[in-house]
């Protein structure tokens, strides 16, 4: 019995000494010799080797560094855009040739959400705008604290009896999801989105009951917003009937490329064009939108690529959220 307690003596000391660990570690890691090899080279047993192995790894004195070579290199990607398009920052979410596009759009909604999440200071007055886009990145499975203290700005009216698809994607739903979401409060804005004339919209607007909102945008920090793409005949703007599909044929004709809040632009980011229809839009307008000091965009897929070139170069959209097929096509 002593003989037994004697030997496990000897081999705990084996074990904690640390010398002999960072050697072992050494030979293994660095000079690649097998287990059985530096059992016969410093006279110990393969269990006692394998043992001060994974004492390396637990006490650090070995690190494994898994690097992913291609998000290494949407590194440089995310640079290049940067200095191209002259914004703050981009985000490039892998997309796999193997993947299905609806794979492919989800890790675009999770890594939004851990951005968005990692982003956001306690405090913030955040705006957001409407659609699936950002409906889906509020749904994304990750957790979350809910200690956070952000204020949710819906930037364009949520009034509406539509549904698109059965799905709420109104801004005021968005900005309560996003409260839900990433923690903090919201508020709302009580008014049809798109008016049938401006004068109506300016008179509605007026009401004590609505006009706090302009309040509430001069104090956004941010705007996270989604970036449509108007097509004819089958546009969610027309499903949730904010406008009819005579109306989008005839943007489509005078080069609309894309919309933000509802509101319209063409491929070198110019509003006018559509300035019929914009005016019509409660919320924020394009010069407002341009003074938030942080105006992030969520957008993937190669289709999406003009859409966003248009947001950019209007000056609406500072920083980007996209995946590889996007990037790839901005450049």
């Amino acid at each position: 019995m002593g003989i037994h307690t004697n030997r496990r003596k000897h081999m705990k000391k084996i074990v904690d000494d640390w010398r002999l660990i960072y050697k072992c570690c050494s030979l293994y890691y660095e000079d690649d010799m097998k287990q059985q090899d530096i059992s016969d080279y410093l006279g110990i047993s393969r269990a006692t080797v394998s043992r001060m192995l994974q004492k390396g790894k637990e006490s650090g004195i070995v690190r494994v560094e898994v690097i992913n070579p291609v998000q290494f290199s949407y590194g440089k990607l995310e640079k290049a855009l940067e200095r191209k398009y002259g914004l703050k920052e981009v985000v490039v979410v892998e997309s796999s040739p193997l993947d299905t596009k609806t794979d492919s759009i989800s890790r675009l909604y999770e890594k939004a959400a851990l951005f968005l999440s990692q982003y956001f200071k306690d405090g913030d007055y955040i705006g957001v705008s409407m659609g699936f886009t950002l409906h889906n990145v509020a749904r994304t499975n990750r957790a979350f604290s809910k200690e956070n203290h952000y204020m949710f700005v819906p930037i364009l009216g949520g009034v509406s009896q539509g549904t698109v698809s059965k799905v709420d994607v109104q801004a005021n739903q968005i900005a309560k999801e996003f409260a839900k979401k990433f923690g903090g409060t919201y508020t709302q804005f009580l008014s049809p989105a798109v008016f049938s004339e401006r004068k109506v919209m300016e008179y509605f607007l007026k009401e004590k009951s609505v006009n706090y909102i302009f309040e509430d945008f001069k104090k956004l920090d941010t705007i996270v917003m989604g970036v449509g793409i108007p097509q004819s005949g089958g546009s969610t703007l027309i499903q949730a009937g904010y406008l009819t599909k005579e109306e989008m044929d005839q943007y489509v004709e005078q080069g609309v490329a894309g919309d933000i809040a509802l509101q319209f632009f063409d491929k070198e980011g110019n509003a006018e064009p559509f300035q019929q229809f914009n005016e019509r839009v409660a919320g924020m307008t394009f010069p407002m939108i341009k003074k938030i000091r942080n105006r992030i965009a969520i957008a993937g897929g190669a289709n999406r690529a003009e859409a966003v070139k248009g947001a950019i170069r209007g000056g609406y959209v500072n920083m980007l959220i996209t995946n590889n097929e996007c990037a790839e096509k901005l450049l």
